[in-house]
């Protein structure tokens, strides 16, 4: 059973910088997509940004120039470095993977989330 474990949520001020890690039990697969979600209360689970084995990037256009996705195969762990936040980032954070599969709004693995919250 493939475990995701989010980690680096927390709360800061508007305009300040977060930096979320996601670290995965099983990293053995050649094709892979690898994202970030995000649901705030009320608001329908959206995708953030994603990044598969062959490194398309793809990004939500609310946070596109101020996050960014990275992945570090040798610690089975992916990135998600959050700059200029806004009180609108503010939601639980959830990273999710689908092996052999392409990127989708419903995949496979899910983290348990890490909440983020920003100040004004």
């Amino acid at each position: 059973e493939v475990q995701l474990v989010e980690s680096g949520g927390g709360s800061v001020q508007a305009g300040g910088s977060l930096r979320l890690s996601c670290v995965v039990s099983v990293y053995a697969y050649s094709s892979y997509c690898m994202g970030w979600f995000r649901q705030a209360p009320g608001k329908e689970r959206e995708g953030v940004a994603a990044i598969d084995s062959v490194g398309v990037i793809s990004y939500a256009d609310s946070v596109r120039g101020r996050f960014t996705i990275s992945k570090d195969n040798a610690k089975n762990t992916w990135y998600l470095q959050m700059t200029s936040l806004k009180s609108e980032d503010t939601a639980m954070y959830y990273c999710a993977a689908n092996f052999d599969k392409p990127c989708s709004r419903e995949m496979d693995n899910w983290g348990k989330g890490t909440q983020v919250t920003i100040s004004s």
